[in-house]
């Protein structure tokens, strides 16, 4: 697990409540590209289903992270785009079979009128840091 801090609530600004304001850390970085609800042969997962896809996504995360010897512990941001924000209960409840709500990283979350195809409804990446 890397030595990270996470500053939940810089002075002046208000706790947030499904992210942290400020993650630090020092080792190595790894960015992990957009992953898309794809499986292992390409095939999309859970065609116009935002809670199938985004357990799926997270599990490419998992695999991705894993590939360079991270885990979720050691995310400090994620980036989650949306076709549509009502996707967002969704995409928390995957994050939440992943990371505990008190080590969430530094996050945005952007509706975008379209991700590379119309079947996607939500693409994130992830940046982590990992002990040298």
């Amino acid at each position: 697990m890397s030595d990270l801090t996470r500053i939940p609530a810089p002075d002046g600004l208000a706790p947030a409540a499904a992210y942290t304001h400020v993650v630090t850390g020092t080792g190595r970085f790894v960015a992990v590209s957009g992953q898309l609800a794809l499986d292992e042969n390409g095939k999309l997962v859970g065609d116009g289903d935002p809670a199938a896809q985004a357990r799926q996504v997270f599990e490419n995360l998992r695999r991705c992270l894993a590939a360079a010897g991270a885990g979720f512990d050691d995310v400090v941001k994620m980036t989650y785009f949306v076709t549509d924000m009502s996707h967002m209960p969704a995409i928390r409840e995957a994050r939440a079979e992943h990371i505990p709500a008190d080590r969430l990283p530094a996050a945005s979350a952007v509706q975008v009128s379209s991700l590379v195809r119309p079947e996607f409804l939500l693409e994130i990446e992830a940046f982590a840091v990992i002990p040298v």
